[in-house]
């Protein structure tokens, strides 16, 4: 048994025959060919696999395809500009060596942008907060809250047009 379902992602409208108990991550990567998307713990832990929901965070771990339907999905591809321009999140990761191994390095950045919108100017502390869901073993992790100052610092000097 299988369902349709309708989803946009990264901005390119999709329809496609799902089993009921496919995850969305598995969907992204295994149907939508996007394996910027990684698999972690798929336990909800680790926050590997964090795109946009509707404009929200998600663990994509724990959200069936199903339950996407006729919903925008973001992921780390659809991050960057269409001219290819970085999103200044991962700008922030390249500039402040917010990333070692890269595993973690696309949940983080879904994460972040988040903060960032939800927050354009947040403390450390709140930025510290808002990536409690998404775990690295590289980092440390001073060096990514530094790529989310950055970027917030750089998407507050962008016109709003430009974002």
């Amino acid at each position: 048994m299988s369902n349709k379902i309708s989803v946009t992602v990264n901005g390119v409208a999709r329809q496609d025959e799902v089993e009921p108990r496919m995850l969305l991550v598995h969907y992204l990567r295994d149907v939508a060919g996007l394996t910027g998307t990684h698999i972690g713990c798929e336990t909800s832990l680790c926050g590997a696999c964090t795109v946009m929901l509707d404009g929200q965070a998600v663990k994509s771990c724990t959200v069936l395809a199903v339950q996407a339907d006729g919903c925008k999905i973001t992921t780390i591809e659809g991050m960057a500009a269409a001219d290819g321009a970085l999103h200044p999140v991962q700008e922030g990761f390249w500039e402040k060596h917010g990333l070692q191994c890269g595993y973690c390095t696309p949940g983080m950045i879904m994460a972040a942008a988040q903060i960032i919108d939800r927050n354009p100017d947040p403390s450390e502390e709140e930025i510290r907060h808002g990536l409690e869901g998404n775990l690295c073993r590289c980092t440390g992790y001073q060096h990514i809250v530094e790529a989310v100052q950055y970027a917030a610092k750089k998407s507050k000097s962008k016109p709003a047009a430009g974002r």
